[in-house]
């Protein structure tokens, strides 16, 4: 155990009894991957092993370039062989039921962007789209093609876009390693069978061939750091402050309602759990589409709100622990990009100690439903089962970032 850390949880141990988590993970169920490329990755995920008391020999070293992006190829032979290799020799009978993932470990994979076969049919209808307009060139015929050429070029955009879906591989390194141990499709999203919303029927996989993933991942080292020991801290005391749920629209109630509306009630619904919950002092909720404007939210425990496009607004003072969590389309593009606003990088910045979010389009069904995983959270889950139980799919975009063991409200239990 290094010096400083030996320091750190001295500190805490005396201000705060240690306790384990509320429930089943523990830390010998944890691995943690590091890149040695990255001098700083291997000495976070030493310090972090030491903080938590996961066993030394749970350490998965990597040499791959620590860019945020990857090549699938990459992937495949740099990250998951090997992870795949250790876990079978380490943890024959399961006994890892976690990784993390370290600052200097790529963040996405980005390339191919499509399966052989969808990038073979998205080529062909683009080429229908520009044959449609070269013939309206040549035969000057703007009227015929406003009336009839304009309505099957958006017939064949629409196609576009539902093979664009269905066949893109882009996704985090982190939600293909939920699958690592299982061979599965690499286009489009798999169900994630620890979801309890979801058709049993549909889904392809069990629990037992899940991983649950988190990243411990920021701007800076100094900041993944500060994001460990924060987190410890806040645990030992209880993470107390204000929630601020920002909706765009009123409660709809009972009605029935799909899509962006579904979410949002869904907002709704997540400040009832943690008014109800009684975790914070005060739950604040916005229901009109601005976004809560700069500086008027204090002491931010936790939040969840939508939608400001890669471009955080800078509307908290967040409290020692907090969490948040903002519906966007990208907003974990990036964690090191320098300027970059997306929300999970900013709120990193800014203060919170965990959030979530995607590396590109994922769609608006594949995010955790608010209302489900602010109710683990303040029901006493740490946050990396509280992210896995409200999960709606792998394979795919999201990515959650804090410590997995992170649970701010063990005290009490519900």
């Amino acid at each position: 155990m290094s010096i400083l850390c030996f320091i750190f949880i001295t500190v805490v141990s005396t201000l705060f009894p240690m306790t384990g988590p509320a429930y089943g993970l523990t830390a010998e169920e944890i691995a943690v991957i590091a890149n040695k490329q990255e001098e700083d990755s291997i000495n976070l995920a030493r310090f972090y092993m030491d903080c938590r008391g996961i066993p030394a020999k749970n350490l998965i070293t990597r040499d791959i370039d620590p860019a945020e992006e990857c090549q699938r190829s990459d992937y495949d032979s740099l990250i998951a062989a090997p992870v795949r290799s250790f876990l079978h020799k380490h943890s024959p009978a399961g006994n890892i039921r976690c990784l993390v993932t370290m600052y200097g470990v790529p963040l996405k994979i980005t390339a191919p962007a499509f399966s052989a076969v969808g990038s073979d049919i998205i080529a062909a209808l683009r080429k229908k789209i520009e044959d449609s307009g070269k013939s309206s060139q040549q035969h000057e015929e703007e009227t015929e093609l406003s009336d009839h050429g304009g309505g099957r070029v958006a017939e064949i955009k629409k196609e576009i876009a539902h093979y664009t879906q269905i066949h893109d591989m882009r996704a985090s390194v982190d939600s293909e390693l939920s699958l690592v141990l299982q061979p599965h499709p690499l286009a489009y999203w798999i169900d994630n069978p620890y979801n309890r919303d979801l058709d049993p029927d549909l889904i392809t996989y069990n629990k037992k061939d899940v991983i649950m993933v988190s990243r411990l991942d920021a701007s800076s080292a100094d900041l993944v750091k500060k994001i460990i020991t924060t987190s410890l801290f806040a645990e030992k005391e209880g993470l107390r402050g204000s929630a601020f749920f920002d909706a765009r629209w009123p409660d709809p109630g009972i009605k029935e309602v799909s899509g962006y509306a579904w979410y949002d009630r869904a907002i709704h619904r997540a400040a009832a759990v943690v008014r109800q919950s009684g975790k914070a002092d005060k739950v604040v909720v916005d229901e009109e589409s601005r976004l809560f404007p700069p500086g008027s939210m204090h002491h931010a425990a936790l939040y969840c709100g939508w939608y400001s496009l890669a471009k955080y607004i800078d509307a908290f003072d967040w409290q020692n622990g907090a969490v948040g969590y903002h519906i966007a389309s990208s907003e974990c593009s990036t964690l090191k990009k320098e300027g970059s606003q997306v929300w999970c990088k900013r709120m990193l910045e800014k203060g919170v100690c965990a959030t979530m979010g995607p590396v590109g389009e994922p769609y608006v069904n594949a995010f955790p439903p608010p209302d489900l995983f602010f109710s683990f959270l303040t029901g006493g889950k740490n946050l990396v089962e509280s992210y896995y139980f409200s999960l709606p799919y792998l394979s795919w975009k999201m990515v959650l970032i804090g410590d997995p063991l992170y649970t701010p409200f063990a005290a009490a239990p519900r």
